[in-house]
């Protein structure tokens, strides 16, 4: 059987380019099984409910305030050494179709600790429908994607190890779920220190959550911690902020 060869895409490039140097990086997952049934019945009295992906990313923002290895990263170079962001900034994949494929693309969001449930809800609505080429996160990977490869390669090494770049360009954590699909990935790759990543959420509100972390920066008892200030985040500021929302939709609706 003869089969035939097929060029990368941009998209796929850019994927490529984010494994070369992911696998750089040794990283490890750590897990915790939680319990959110408030948190779930909360979003359900919603009118409009908020996406899991903005709960969770406010909620990790808000734990990396209190906990600064969430918002350092390993520089290598000459001078290998770590650097620590005043505030977070999410990296959040999201899959898009893009001339006729369905490829994941990356959006960056500063401070989300620091942006209402709706806020964030509208920004991943808007790089879920625009035009991708209306996106300038998007646009911007595709540039890159198209130069030749010895190029592409230096500018993601720039790119990762100068401190202020590497925060404006990548973030300084991600965010990677596959549960609207009813799947989970174990061990999601990335250059970023940490990985967020969430299973599927059951009737009674469990669900697995991960944090996969450069060990190079943090250890993971610091990891563990910063799971189990999650859950109490997610059961405390972020289940207010649901129930506050809920009642102002429904006011609205009375008004």
């Amino acid at each position: 059987m003869r089969g035939r060869p097929i060029r990368f895409s941009l998209a796929r490039r850019t994927v490529i380019d984010l494994l070369h140097f992911a696998a750089a990086v040794p990283t490890i997952p750590v897990q915790r099984r939680m319990s959110l049934g408030p948190l779930l019945a909360a979003r359900a009295a919603c009118r409009e409910r908020p996406r899991w992906t903005a709960i969770f990313t406010k909620a990790y923002a808000l734990v990396a305030r209190e906990i600064p290895d969430l918002r350092r990263a390993y520089i290598g170079g000459l001078w290998p050494h770590l650097y620590e962001y005043p505030t977070s900034k999410a990296n959040i994949v999201i899959e898009r179709e893009y001339k006729g494929e369905r490829c994941p693309f990356s959006i960056l969001i500063k401070n989300p600790a620091g942006r209402s449930l709706p806020a964030l809800g509208r920004l991943l609505h808007h790089a879920t429908i625009a035009p991708v080429g209306e996106i300038e996160n998007f646009r911007r990977a595709l540039r890159i994607a198209a130069l030749p490869r010895p190029l592409r390669r230096l500018l993601w090494w720039l790119g990762l190890n100068i401190g202020l770049g590497r925060g404006h360009f990548f973030g300084t954590f991600m965010v990677s779920v596959y549960s609207a699909l009813d799947a989970e990935s174990l061990h999601p790759l990335s250059p970023l220190t940490t990985v967020l990543n969430y299973g599927v959420i059951n009737a009674e509100g469990m669900v697995d959550v991960r944090i996969i972390y450069d060990h190079r920066v943090m250890n993971g008892a610091n990891v563990a911690r910063a799971l189990a200030r999650l859950e109490e985040i997610l059961n405390s500021v972020l289940l207010e902020e649901l129930r506050l929302l809920a009642k102002d939709q429904n006011s609205t609706i009375q008004t």
